[in-house]
């Protein structure tokens, strides 16, 4: 895999598991969060010539997603970041975002471990995540 400069981005909604539960949701369809979430990843992929690793998914809702942006700095993306957890927030739900400037492979990837594994900037990006929802969610960190 040849890697060159850019930035991954990670984005989780917070307590999935349990709002499908609460709002009784099917985890294995879109609901209005799912839905949602799917829209304005396939937006930001769009406005920013993302490449999708792993996580997008219009059959079922998107619950994670992780992407890389070739040539974009992470500053560049905090507008439409906070966008996107402003909207989700609108809707009732919370979610992290991590955005982190590295290098970037621009490979799909076959499963979740390799998603956020693969490169150094993904396992940088997924400690940050961690962080960001140990410290309750619902926020963007730009790295």
């Amino acid at each position: 895999m040849s890697l060159v400069e850019g930035t991954v981005v990670i984005m989780d909604l917070d307590k999935f598991e349990e709002m499908t539960i609460s709002m009784g949701w099917d985890q294995y369809k879109p609901n209005i969060v799912t839905g949602t979430l799917t829209q304005l990843v396939e937006w930001l992929v769009r406005k920013w010539s993302a490449f999708v690793v792993y996580g997008l998914d219009p059959r079922r809702g998107t619950e994670e997603v992780v992407l890389e942006i070739p040539n974009v700095r992470p500053e560049e993306l905090k507008d439409d970041l906070e966008y996107i957890r402003g909207e989700i927030s609108r809707l009732g739900a919370s979610i992290s975002i991590v955005a982190v400037y590295g290098f970037v492979g621009l490979k799909a990837c076959r499963d979740r471990r390799e998603a956020y594994t693969a490169t150094p900037t993904r396992r940088l990006a997924l400690k940050l995540l961690r962080k960001v929802k140990g410290m309750g969610g619902n926020r963007v960190l730009i790295s």
